[in-house]
């Protein structure tokens, strides 16, 4: 025998049930993320990172904690290109290019987290339109390689690419192993660029400078004909349907064979 749901007992219950509801939730990540851009237009956290990063601090010590700061700045929408620039300038190539790498895991893991937790569940219902949906199945089945694809690309927005994701059914690990290793090649261009803008005619800044125009052309030709493939590819109910309507017949079922007709005798 089903067990009838037990409603919350007064008040108290009742106002739990309200605050932990999807909307409730959704409500609440949107008002961390406005206090967050907020902030980040009052106070600009990358001018400190570039310009005011205490001087005691120095060694691993100091690609830690920029790692961790690079991290906080990303889910803030602090610009990713400035900070790149910024480690490269403080720490040089090969130590920007870890602790960048190494924040921008920590700040899409932030962003997934929070997404994932106040969001998901307001938003997954109103994924109704054609586009939207088919993003969500390339993400839920195929999470690390349209994570992958959507982190070597770099015009797709950082923080729209992570609440997207974490939207999806997509798998945490799959989702920080795919940022891990496909945001290095634009990070590592940015933070190059960063410790040799000093000497911008030296090749090694103008090969990352040209790295970093070619990709940024690259990524706009992939994201466009990607955006034409969701649109012109119809779910597969959509598709059914279309087939229907052009005269396809599903195969006929056989009627079962009457009783007793192979008894009958002429």
């Amino acid at each position: 025998m089903p067990v009838p749901a037990t409603q919350p007992d007064g008040l108290p219950g009742r106002l739990a049930q309200t605050l932990l509801s999807p909307w409730s939730r959704f409500a609440l990540l949107l008002v961390l993320l406005s206090g967050a851009a907020t902030a980040m237009l009052l106070y600009e956290p990358q001018r400190l990172l570039a310009h005011g990063w205490p001087p005691q601090v120095s060694g691993g010590a100091a690609v830690v904690l920029f790692a961790v700061a690079y991290g906080a700045c990303t889910a803030a929408f602090v610009p990713r290109p400035v900070l790149n620039l910024a480690a490269g300038a403080l720490f040089g190539a090969t130590a920007g290019t870890v602790s960048a790498t190494a924040g921008t895991v920590i700040g899409a893991g932030i962003a997934f987290g929070l997404g994932r937790v106040l969001g998901q569940d307001a938003l997954r219902p109103l994924l109704r339109a054609r586009v939207l949906t088919a993003a969500d199945k390339m993400l839920s089945r195929h999470g690390f390689r349209s994570m992958l694809v959507i982190r070597l690309m770099p015009g797709i927005p950082f923080a729209a690419s992570n609440y997207g994701a974490a939207v999806s059914r997509m798998g945490w690990l799959a989702f920080l192993a795919a940022t891990a290793l496909g945001s290095v090649p634009n990070t590592a261009a940015y933070v190059i660029a960063g410790s040799t803008a000093a000497s911008p005619t030296s090749p090694v800044f103008l090969a990352s400078s040209g790295f970093i125009a070619v990709s940024a052309v690259a990524g706009g030709v992939v994201a466009w004909c990607k955006r034409r493939h969701l649109r012109g590819a119809p779910p597969a109910e959509d598709q059914a349907t279309a087939d229907r309507a052009r005269g396809g017949r599903q195969p006929a079922v056989e009627d079962p064979p009457l009783v007793g007709a192979g008894d009958r005798r002429l």
